[in-house]
């Protein structure tokens, strides 16, 4: 079985190989557009770092195209998410709802705060995080009282939303639930409608991890724009690419006017004078970065419609392979497959098939270790994560690159 498998896979990614010899990558980049014509321009232009044309020109891109009142450009998906995390109000000793089935960058950034993960179920059609499981831990877990919070000292305080007086509180720990954070996996969307609507009955902000998911609708609607912030990632990797970096998105003019300011060491305005009002950060993404990117958003939606081409491919070989499921994208989306994947039959089976498969020159890859079992997290709170458990034991990725 796995001989025809491979042989479908080496077909299909045919243009990626010379001579029909090579390995097949899990995520290549593409470059078919105005990438060196931008980036001459922005060297001609000498303004290669944080502040040009592009910057503004990338941001205002893909506000259009997601959605969001304002965007703001960052160094990295994971920058992003430790400024949304930041401007949500999380802080030291907070704790944060967030799945284990995720990259570590999403536990990463909130732990840069001093903020403690804690981890929900997935559901098995979205691999994202449950509110089923969400609602069911906060019922059994946590009450709702008076936020007793205060930060005595405004500079270092980058909360920006209007509080309710209230927060969630857990009932064995004593923190303060400050933030949920869902992950979109693979570009697959959870459902979002309904963990928002969780996190407004419990007085706990919403931040999304859209880091994979750029291209991805949730009934028409874009992710990372269901809640006051959202993250997108543009590492080397994903659909599109500024080489190195990430964006914010804000449903908030003010609110993505403030976090500008914060990414850019919080300077006040002027021609000459450098003065700063808050302790802030250097999470500039450089302009000859934003050049890059202009070049790829111009392509995006052709580079969706490709990837969910391959994916029906994907689906109509997998049918008539037995005891493995090609997954599909769950009800009410538009997923971008940022990486397509398997459901094995069991672990055996999914370690045989990544053996085989790098043995044979196509790139395959299990879903990433779960954060729980990494040694900076393995004594967070859990909820027993039955269905994140199983997928772990069966996912498998294949490749997944837009197609010459």
């Amino acid at each position: 079985m796995y001989e025809k498998v491979i042989g479908f896979i080496r077909d299909l990614y045919s243009d990626k190989l010379k001579d029909g010899k090579g390995v097949v990558p899990l995520h290549a980049p593409c470059f078919v557009g105005n990438e060196k014509k931008y980036l001459d321009e922005c060297v001609d232009s000498t303004f290669v770092s944080s502040v040009g044309a592009f910057v503004d020109k990338f941001e205002e891109g893909i506000a259009k195209y997601t959605g969001a009142k304002r965007t703001v450009v960052c160094v990295s998906g994971t920058n992003a998410l430790h400024l949304a995390m930041l401007l949500s109000g999380v802080r030291r000793d907070d704790e944060v709802l967030t799945q284990a089935l995720t990259f570590v960058a999403t536990c990463n950034a909130l732990s840069y705060i001093g903020a403690i993960p804690v981890f929900i179920d997935v559901d098995k059609d979205t691999m994202g995080l449950s509110p089923k499981a969400l609602r069911k831990w906060l019922s059994e877990n946590a009450e709702i009282k008076e936020d007793k919070t205060n930060c005595r000292d405004a500079s270092r305080d980058f909360e920006f939303m209007p509080k309710s007086g209230l927060a969630a509180y857990n009932k064995r720990t004593g923190r303060r639930i400050k933030a949920c954070v869902p992950m979109h996996t693979f570009g697959h969307p959870v459902k979002i409608d309904e963990i928002a609507d969780i996190c407004r009955e419990w007085h706990i902000e919403l931040v999304e991890d859209a880091a994979e998911s750029i291209g991805s609708f949730y009934k028409g609607k874009h992710t990372g724009t269901f809640g006051n912030v959202g993250a997108i990632s543009f590492n080397g990797n994903k659909t599109i690419t500024t080489g190195g970096g990430g964006m914010l998105l804000f449903n908030n003019e003010e609110f993505g006017a403030f976090a500008k300011h914060i990414t850019t060491q919080a300077k006040v305005p002027h021609r000459w004078a450098f003065v700063h009002d808050h302790v802030a950060f250097n999470y500039r993404m450089p302009n000859v970065n934003a050049a890059l990117g202009c070049a790829q958003l111009e392509h995006l939606e052709e580079f969706v419609l490709n990837k969910r081409e391959t994916a029906s491919r994907y689906a109509t070989f997998f049918k008539d392979v037995p005891d493995v499921d090609f997954f599909t994208e769950p009800s009410d989306c538009r997923s971008n497959y940022w990486l397509n994947v398997l459901i094995m039959r069991d672990k055996k089976a999914q370690q045989e098939f990544l053996q085989y498969s790098n043995d044979h020159g196509v790139m395959t890859r299990p879903v990433w270790d779960l954060m729980c079992n990494l040694p900076m997290f393995k004594d967070c709170e859990i909820d027993g994560l039955a269905a994140t458990r199983w997928l772990a034991d069966r996912i498998v990725n294949l490749p997944s690159s837009v197609r010459l």
